[in-house]
Parts: C-alpha cells; sequence; structure tokens
C-alpha cells in the first residue's frame, strides 16, 4: 500500500494541508512543535482510525473547529494501478463518518486491511519494557493480514470471552460455564494456532536483523500462548473456576499471550539501554513490514517519528539502508537534514512544516 494524496483539514494546527507523497522515502522536517508529527498522526488516522498520540478527539481537532478531515487515495495492491480513496471526518465528540472507495462504512476495522501500517517513535521501547498487552499486539498485525479467518475467529472469541466474564461474576456454579469454556478452548486454541504459525515464520527474520542491529546479543524469542499448552484448555479452564471466580475475569486463556525476548539468556529490557531497545524494535517492526510484502501482495508503510531519536550515526545509517531496501513507503520527521542524511536519495520527497504550514521542499 502506498499514499498517493493525502489531505489533512482543521487537524492540530495544520489549517489546510495537501501532499502527494514519493512512492518510497518521505522526510518531514521541521522545529518542535511545527506539526510534522501531526502528519505522521494523521496517517496513522487513515490506517488505523485512531491516534498514537492521545484517545481524546478534542484535542486533535483545531483549536476554534468542530471536526477534522482527512482524505487519501492510496495504491492498494502492488504491481496495480487501482486507487482506493480514504475520507475520514471526527468531531470533537467523537462522531465518526468513514468512507471508503466513496462508499459509506461502518467500522474504523475496515482501515488496517487497506493501509498496513508500522510506527515508530520515542517511545517504541515499551513494546519490550512494557506488559504483554503491546507484544500481543504486535503478533496481532501479522497474523491479521496472513490469516483470512483471523478477525472472525477473534472477534468471536472476544465475545465468549465477556459472556464467561459475565457468568463468573453472577454465576454460582461450574455447570453455567461448561458450554461457554468449551467453545472459548475451540477458538482461543485456533487463534493460538495461528499465532505461533506466524511466529515460527516470522522468527528467523526478527533474529536475522537483530544480528545486524544488535551484533553483541544473542536473541531468543519464544510464545506463549497464555495457559500450559500441554493440558486442554477446557480442562485448565474448569481447574480455575474457583479462582477466577474470586478474580472476576478469565486468567487463563489467549488474551494472556506474550511473546518473551531475551538477549543473551536476560529478558530484553532487562539487559538493553533505551537506545537498544529502539533497535530491537526497529528490527522487529522493519521485519514484520517485510514478511508481508514476502507473503501478499501487500507492502507495509513505515511511519518514523523522530528518526534520529535514541541513534548513533553509525544505527541511523543501518535503519536507513533497511528502509531503502525494503522498497516500502517510509514517512519520518527530524528537526534537521542532517539527521536523515542516509535516508536522502533522488526519489526521496522531503516537505517542511512551520508554524502548521506543509509545503513541499
Amino acid at each position: 500500500m502506498a499514499l498517493v494524496k493525502l489531505n489533512l483539514s482543521d487537524f492540530r494546527n495544520i489549517k489546510n494541508a495537501s501532499i502527494q507523497p514519493a512512492a518510497g522515502i518521505n522526510i518531514i522536517l521541521g522545529e518542535n512543535g511545527s506539526g510534522k508529527s501531526s502528519v505522521l498522526e494523521a496517517i496513522h488516522y487513515l490506517g488505523l482510525g485512531r491516534s498514537f498520540r492521545t484517545h481524546l478527539t478534542s484535542r486533535v481537532v483545531q483549536h476554534g473547529e468542530k471536526d477534522f478531515t482527512l482524505f487519501s487515495q492510496c495504491q492498494q495492491f502492488l504491481n496495480d494501478e487501482q486507487i482506493t480513496t480514504i475520507g475520514l471526518k471526527k468531531s470533537k465528540n467523537s462522531d465518526t463518518e468513514l468512507k471508503i472507495a466513496g462508499q459509506k462504512a461502518e467500522r474504523l476495522a475496515e482501515l488496517p486491511g487497506i493501509l498496513p501500517l508500522q510506527l515508530i517513535h520515542p517511545e517504541s521501547f515499551t513494546l519490550l519494557s512494557s506488559g504483554p498487552k503491546l507484544r500481543r499486539q504486535f503478533v496481532d498485525w501479522g497474523v491479521f493480514h496472513v490469516e483470512p479467518e483471523f478477525f472472525a475467529t477473534w472477534a468471536k472469541l472476544t465475545r465468549l470471552l465477556k459472556q464467561r466474564n459475565a457468568i463468573l461474576k453472577s454465576g454460582k456454579r461450574y455447570a453455567e460455564l461448561a458450554y461457554w469454556d468449551k467453545e472459548f478452548a475451540v477458538q482461543g486454541t485456533i487463534i493460538a494456532q495461528m499465532r505461533r504459525r506466524y511466529l515460527e515464520q516470522l522468527n528467523p527474520i526478527i533474529k536475522s536483523a537483530l544480528a545486524d542491529f544488535l551484533p553483541e546479543y544473542d536473541f531468543d524469542i519464544r510464545y506463549h500462548p497464555g495457559w500450559d499448552s500441554d493440558i486442554e484448555l477446557t480442562e485448565l479452564l474448569k481447574q480455575n473456576f474457583m479462582r477466577d471466580q474470586q478474580l472476576g475475569y478469565t486468567s487463563l486463556g489467549p488474551q494472556k499471550a506474550d511473546i518473551r525476548i531475551r538477549a543473551n539468556g536476560v529478558p530484553a529490557h532487562d539487559i538493553l539501554s533505551r537506545g537498544q531497545l529502539k533497535l530491537a524494535v526497529c528490527a522487529m517492526r522493519l521485519s514484520q513490514g517485510l514478511f508481508l510484502s514476502q507473503h501478499s501482495n501487500k507492502r507495509c508503510t513505515f511511519l518514523i517519528d523522530d528518526f534520529s531519536s535514541e541513534l548513533d550515526v553509525s544505527k541511523r545509517k543501518l535503519l536507513a539502508q533497511y528502509l531503502i531496501e525494503s522498497k516500502a513507503q517510509v514517512f519520518v520527521t527530524a528537526i534537521e537534514k542532517s539527521q536523515v542524511a542516509a535516508l536522502l536519495t533522488e526519489s526521496c520527497k522531503m516537505f517542511h512544516v512551520e508554524h502548521g504550514k506543509l509545503t513541499e521542499f
């Protein structure tokens, strides 16, 4: 997927802007607070229906306005000139209007299938340093794009989990849960199999990238499905009924899955510096984009906010080399041109943001 055109209206400090990005590298320069990260945020909205900077739409709508509007033209497949349009309008109270290919769309969940995105920003290290939720999202991003049945299966599992948790809070006997547990175990096992299958294919690509970015460490990446897989999930759910009832929620299952990443035998977040954690996350997300292009006719768009943050010159060059060789569409922000020198190619485009005005160099 590549953005061919991007329009922004009343989005943060950008009143009106329109750009035609390059199919490859796009560099957005500007001082802190100029609005350069807002351009990435707008693309993130078009790919996921939400911001990566705030949960409050009212903070994204320009001061004095009622809503913001985003519009894009996207090239949907590799080697294909078909153009898909996305239009998104959100008000301060989060009312949403979404149109895809000129037709009203009911669900923001349709967006990721059209515009696959990977985001790398100064807080990306939390993928490895925080709890398992972000790592599950990392895995599920990839599974969603390569397993056609994943989304429907996950939606079914989510409904079953909600029902099970409600019964845990109101029911008194396990017999009330037996039927739901059987269905939950079936769907949960399918999800776990999809995740494991995906990671088994992705791991060699990640390890190769990690060896380039952090050759001083030996990495081990292991998948934990959220329960002891040597025992049937239905049996474990039954055994944990009393404990789950006391907790008021289901403590075992795919909603508790994680990927455990070790460097030289130690949890990665305990041994790597912030800069090294960012490099590890870069390796992981770049690997996902490469895997997507290898196993589908889609390509990933990379958003990299503050390209030089936490990285020395040699690591910037290595990251730039990976991005250029990926042949993906890339949007990076920086304060100075010198910080992205390794990304400058004949085909790249450069944009400048100053006081909310976005222009091409």
